[in-house]
């Protein structure tokens, strides 16, 4: 006879100190430090440090920010580029309770002062390149905003560049971020979060789009990316990571905290330029790194000056953002680096989907393997929901790799919402899951692939047309460096396609000539009606992150006036 036990003796189990924790990365620090105390935690040009002294400097500014009244809920911003400050920050922010906001440095002083005054940030930690953007948005804030608490600066002194600007900071009399560390102690009793569901980091979105929103994540979600980015990507303990994604994105897609989880090595990078990655990858054996397509572009068309081929070892990239062109990628291949493409947003504490390979898909030809590597994949580990539906019922499209629908998530890495914006997470949150906004199909595989963001499909005619399968094609012509597709007012079809193309180097001296070769070139290879009527050469404005900005090429298009009805 089997005694059944009752369903409430067994759901009756209470949590209590030694058999629950609030989740959180934080932990993966202080582990870091305990099991491999020497090894090589930051490298920034001749700065180095182990994962003791950044769990020690972690711990000097998490007591410095408590010793000026930093507490839970209480916002710190950090402007900074990929430097070791940014870093210790991701830890040492929340380790005081507060949230850290990391801010794009890109941003103009209007822009910031929204921020500022929208997260209420009670400290500013700012490199010296951007003090006097600081000061001047400040003082658009508190103008805007008449009585107005000046939050407390801390200036990341750098002595290897701008000695101009580290003179101006000086001269301002700002306290300096390591003499602010002296001011805190070595063995602080940091602070863990009260609830796994407690804010660590807001960010604002800010991407191909031209309002922002405050996102706000939360411990259980930062911990649960970190290591499902790890598991994911097969990244091994001891990696040695690059910094050419910016930190201030989205966290740097949670790698910051991830790489104290694999007890790897970071290695810092100011400026990003291929010749830098390169270097990087020779001098200290770099194994893995993060960029967007168009970086990756920059990689590829690196001068022979610039490159040290062939790498020394395989490099394994992240990619996210936009569909990666599948020419990029198979030239990325040619040269010794294994990409891996991976989706999703900030929303979604950075890329929570990966197109997962398969073994199978070795032995096909090169051309076919580019092609499947550009699809945006299946849900990570950490992410319970991912679909394709119909915007207008919300079922799940077919998977038949045709039918175009919008993307949408559900799970723990989903952020808490915008910050001050119940509209806004009304819209988001409408039917239990998180709307992307993202148009894409799923194959019989299962797999996703992303078509374009709703803004961005082209209606020529009637007729829906993918820009980022135009930019596909595009990217295949010889000379076209860079490539952004957006709609252009048409007097005939009510849109046509508008192609904004930054040409390589040899082949910018005869711009009319070449646009009439992209037509022609387009014509053999896209259906009539996708061929862009409309060429514009020059550089195309992009995010610190990459990303192409799509809303200002879009107000561009609009400025060149509508094209008109041919007469033939």
């Amino acid at each position: 006879m089997v005694l059944m036990m009752k369903e409430k003796d067994i759901d009756n189990l209470p949590k209590n100190s030694a058999n629950y924790s609030a989740l959180t990365p934080l932990g993966f620090l202080e582990r870091a430090a305990l099991v491999y105390p020497n090894r090589k935690s930051i490298v920034y040009n001749s700065v180095e440090f182990t994962w003791q002294q950044t769990y020690q400097r972690c711990n000097c500014l998490a007591s410095a920010l408590t010793n000026h009244s930093v507490s839970f809920g209480t916002t710190v911003a950090v402007i900074a580029p990929n430097v070791p400050a940014m870093y210790e920050a991701h830890f040492g922010v929340p380790m005081s309770g507060a949230v850290i906001n990391a801010v794009n440095i890109r941003l103009n002083a209007q822009t910031l002062a929204f921020l500022l005054g929208h997260s209420q940030s009670a400290v500013i930690i700012v490199d010296q390149e951007f003090v006097s953007l600081v000061e001047d948005s400040l003082k658009i804030l508190a103008e805007k905003e008449g009585k107005f608490k000046q939050p407390m600066l801390i200036v990341i002194a750098d002595e290897t560049c701008d000695t101009k600007a580290l003179q101006y900071s000086r001269a301002r009399g700002y306290i300096e971020y390591e003499k602010f560390l002296e001011t805190g102690e070595l063995n602080f009793n940091w602070k863990l979060p009260q609830d796994e569901w407690q804010s660590i980091s807001l960010g604002y979105t800010s991407g191909t789009t031209a309002s922002p929103k405050g996102v706000v994540l939360h411990h259980r979600g930062a911990y649960l990316m970190a290591l499902s980015s790890a598991v994911t990507w097969g990244m091994n303990e001891g990696a040695v990571y690059l910094w050419t994604l910016p930190m201030f994105h989205c966290n740097g897609w949670c790698f910051t905290w991830a790489l104290a989880a694999v007890c790897g090595t970071n290695i810092c990078l100011r400026q990003v330029t291929a010749k830098g990655v390169y270097s990087a990858i020779a001098d200290h054996g770099v194994t893995h790194f993060c960029a967007a397509p168009i970086v990756l572009n920059t990689i590829v068309n690196a001068t022979e000056r610039e490159t040290i081929l062939p790498l020394p070892h395989i490099v394994h990239v992240m990619t996210a953002g936009s569909a990666p062109p599948p020419p990029v990628l198979f030239a990325m291949s040619q040269r010794g680096f294994r990409v891996t493409h991976t989706y999703g947003l900030s929303e979604t504490s950075g890329p929570s989907t990966i197109c997962a390979w398969k073994p199978e898909w070795n032995s096909l030809p090169p051309g076919n393997q580019a092609r499947l590597k550009a699809r945006q994949g299946v849900r990570y580990v950490s992410l319970e929901g991912l679909d394709v539906v119909d915007t207008q019922n919300m079922s799940p499209v077919p998977a038949d790799g045709t039918t175009v629908g919008e993307i949408v998530f559900r799970g723990n890495v989903v952020m808490k919402g915008y910050l001050k914006n119940p509209k806004a997470n009304e819209e988001a949150f409408a039917n239990g899951w998180f709307h992307s906004g993202d148009l894409g199909v799923k194959h019989p595989d299962g797999y996703i692939e992303l078509k374009d963001r709703s803004k961005d499909i082209i209606i020529s005619g009637g007729e829906n047309i993918s820009s980022v399968e135009v930019e596909n094609i595009l990217y295949q012509h010889p000379a076209i460096l860079e490539v952004s597709v957006v709609s252009r007012p048409d007097e005939q079809w009510g849109e046509s396609p508008c192609a904004f193309v930054t040409l390589k180097a040899d082949n910018a001296s005869d711009q009319r000539r070449m646009a009439e070769e992209i037509m022609k070139f387009s014509r053999s290879k896209m259906p009539r009606y996708w061929v862009p009527k409309s060429v514009v050469f020059g550089s195309l404005p992009k995010t610190a992150t990459g990303k192409i900005q799509k809303h200002i090429l879009r107000t561009k298009a609009k400025e060149l006036g509508t094209v008109k009805k041919s007469r033939l």
